[in-house]
């Protein structure tokens, strides 16, 4: 019974939806217009955002872009997988190199972005509809 008021793919729009917006409302914060970087995105990566091996501003682009990119190929359903991996990479590098003490925070993120992973986007997404394959049922 509660299956057919909650199907999976219910579930897994929820989840892509939920967590694309996350991501993609912390990109916004990053930019002005379109996608023009603010002058405190830079300066946030260079201090509270610092990570290894990247500099500042590139890290500064990489993550803004892919805050726009990932969570609107999640939201149509499109590239699902890679999406969310690339999505979890993020929360992984966000727990253990800027954040982590704020570990329920990101797991709650793992928790919607690992069903992704592991199912795909679901019946109601363009990955099942590009596929050819029937809906399930």
């Amino acid at each position: 019974m509660i299956q057919r008021l909650l199907p999976e793919a219910l579930l897994l729009l929820v989840a892509r939806v939920a967590v694309a917006a996350v991501f993609f409302l912390s990109g916004r914060t990053k930019v002005s217009g379109f996608l023009q970087l603010k002058p405190s995105t830079y300066t946030l990566f260079r201090s509270e955002y610092a990570l290894p091996l990247i500099p500042p501003d590139w890290a500064a682009h990489l993550a803004t872009y892919a805050e726009h990119l990932f969570p609107l190929l999640l939201v149509l359903g499109l590239l699902t997988r890679p999406a969310a991996a690339a999505l979890l990479g993020m929360t992984l590098v966000i727990e253990v190199f800027v954040y982590p003490n704020a570990w329920p925070v990101h797991l709650t993120w793992a928790a919607l972005l690992l069903p992704l992973l592991a199912k795909g986007a679901g019946d109601w997404s363009l990955d099942r509809l590009l596929s050819g394959k029937r809906l399930s049922h």
